[in-house]
């Protein structure tokens, strides 16, 4: 046979945990036809020698509902191996919508998932109304690298509701009714899921709540009720179990799991996945998920428990959407100023002797997105400033108060605010500083290491393509080889064939993806081909490459030799090739494929 492409004298990981093999991997029209010697000629051949080869990764958690519309590269999650992306997490997203409604929903995405929202607004392209039409819409355009859709709960009501889903209004029995129909037909397009988000850090750019936060129980039955019948779909949901509200209304935990467990009990057996972390304000509270989430294990539910690699972190900085004198009334007078402009004032020793004698005012409350909690933060300094760190140009993300903003304002002897303001100076104001606001209350990631080694963790939360001003989370599967399978010095490891695993085979067999996830004949070429000792993290930096001049993090990598999807190599050594095979996945399709 005469092959597109045979990756030769490769490391093979199968992606199911096995140990790894010296094999070939061959490939034609898209799909793995050989493993093993792989005899024949191949129009193309890369040489492996050295290196290891994977299946191509899959993010369970990403926000790219409005980019991926207008972006065919799809970075930064392309530049770390991944070639499949699941859109719509927290209940978020773009369809289905009327054209009365867009920019409500531009304002909910920009307010929950720091999108730019002058950036949605001129690149979201809304050639669509209907789900079924934003997966067709989508499919149409090229992209590097495949998608799949979840229906999000925020814009389903919007269309039902119109007016009242922004009002805190509850939903009629005919509401939920088409809420339920509007879901099925999207599943039966082909849709992956079913999204929903109760967190009350989550508010639109006008600062309301989200259309869904509030959804009854039996809202969330009756909509998950749509799955009734299907041998495909998996649901999802974020939630902080009332958290910045227990002091008005005490604590709800148990409440608000019952109702989880009765949304995801009405979908009929589907998978269903929660968010953990571990949050300073209630250190043992994702203790407290695990032993509801074995309960209902016990009690027949499918469900997984979405884990990070790393804290849930906040990058800082003059340039992103938040730093530590936002909130400062000299500051505010300039915040509209360039960059530079900015920093040619705050050089000026008279303006920071005057801002250092300030207090932030707040930054949070009615009218703004801002969620209680960063003014919590911003009052607290010293104990931001003690988890605050430089990340440097290899990026250390677990690092010790010895290493902190803090100690740094110790060893200078002077106060935390000015070595903080002194330290953003740098790079001509383009320095970042990192605050790890999860995951990290014990300054270490002991606890991360034991959420993933949980049998019920699936990896996720990597946000890609959201907090485009704060955070850069994208690089997680880069990550969790890296640095939990080999540098890591300060606790637990992972297992290479473990970690690949929870990156592909874990994920695809959750999601019901069994056309990827493995390296096996007869499923679809998305590989990886990665120098394990060559590759790393860059630092993070901030790129003007929005629509309407809107501003991302990015983070590259190095030590992709090749990302490969659909047998087409769309990174080659780091560098995007220019190839646009990627699709939408329509799980319906591939249900129906295993069931025939």
């Amino acid at each position: 046979m005469h092959y597109d492409l045979k990756i030769i004298n490769g490391t093979v990981f199968d992606g199911e945990g096995n140990d790894p093999v010296q094999a070939g991997v061959a490939v034609k029209d898209g799909i793995i036809v050989a493993l093993g010697d792989c005899e024949g000629e191949a129009t193309r051949v890369i040489d492996a020698a050295g290196r290891i080869v994977t299946p191509g990764f899959i993010d369970l958690h990403t926000h790219y509902d409005g980019q991926v519309s207008w972006d065919a590269d799809m970075q930064p999650s392309v530049n770390h191996g991944v070639s499949t992306v699941v859109m719509g997490s927290c209940g978020v997203g773009f369809a289905p919508v009327r054209e009365a409604d867009r920019d409500k929903l531009i304002r909910i995405m920009e307010g929950v998932e720091d999108i730019p929202g002058t950036a949605l607004a001129e690149g979201i392209t809304w050639d669509w109304e209907t789900l079924p039409e934003y997966m067709d819409a989508l499919d149409a355009k090229p992209h590097s690298i495949d998608f799949a859709v979840q229906v999000t709960h925020d814009p389903l009501r919007v269309y039902v509701m119109g007016d009242r889903a922004v009002f805190d209004e509850e939903a009629t029995d005919s509401d939920i009714a088409e809420m339920r129909r509007l879901t099925r037909e999207a599943l039966e397009a082909g849709a992956i899921g079913f999204s929903t988000g109760r967190s009350d850090v989550h508010r639109s750019a006008d600062g309301e709540w989200t259309p869904a936060s509030e959804a009854s129980s039996g809202e969330l039955a009756g909509i998950a009720s749509a799955f009734d019948g299907l041998y495909h779909g998996v649901l999802q949901a974020v939630n902080d179990f009332n958290l910045e509200r227990v002091a008005d209304d005490g604590d709800r935990f148990d409440e608000e799991f019952d109702l989880l467990e009765s949304f995801a009990s009405a979908a009929n057996g589907r998978p269903f996945s929660l968010s953990l972390m571990q949050r300073d304000f209630a250190p043992d509270q994702w203790l407290r998920i695990i032993d509801r989430a074995e309960q209902a294990i016990g009690k027949g539910l499918n469900m997984r428990l979405q884990t990070a690699p790393r804290g849930i972190g906040v990058t800082v900085g003059l340039q992103c959407t938040f730093h530590p004198f936002i909130g400062f009334p000299s500051y505010k007078r300039i915040c509209h100023l360039s960059l530079a402009e900015r920093v040619e004032k705050m050089r000026d020793p008279a303006f920071k002797a005057q801002l250092l004698t300030e207090k932030s005012e707040p930054v949070a409350g009615d009218g703004t997105p801002v969620p209680p909690i960063a003014d919590a933060l911003l009052a607290a300094v010293d104990f931001v400033a003690s988890k605050t760190f430089r990340l440097g140009e290899n990026p250390d993300y677990e690092q010790t108060e010895e290493t902190s903003v803090l100690q740094m304002a110790k060893d200078k002897r002077v106060p935390t605010l000015e070595m903080i303001y002194d330290l953003m100076l740098e790079s001509d104001g383009k320095e970042l500083l990192y605050f790890p606001i999860y995951n990290y209350t014990e300054m270490n990631y002991d606890n991360v290491f034991t959420m993933m080694k949980h049998p019920l963790s699936i990896m996720g939360l990597s946000d890609g393509g959201a907090h485009v001003g704060t955070v850069c989370d994208s690089s997680f599967p880069t990550y969790l080889l890296s640095y939990w399978t080999r540098d890591r010095q300060r606790g637990g490891k992972l297992e290479l064939k473990d970690a690949v695993r929870r990156l592909t085979s874990d994920i695809a067999d959750y999601c019901g993806m069994v056309d990827r996830g493995r390296l096996r004949v007869g499923l679809k070429a998305n590989i990886n081909v990665i120098d394990m000792d060559g590759l790393r993290l860059h630092a993070p930096h901030m790129e003007q490459d929005l629509p309407a001049g809107g501003q991302r993090l990015l983070q590259e990598a190095t030590g992709y030799n090749a990302v490969i999807v659909a047998g087409e190599v769309v990174v080659e050594n780091d560098q995007l090739t220019g190839a646009y095979p990627g699709r939408l996945v329509r799980v319906n399709q591939l249900a129906r494929e295993l069931a025939a």
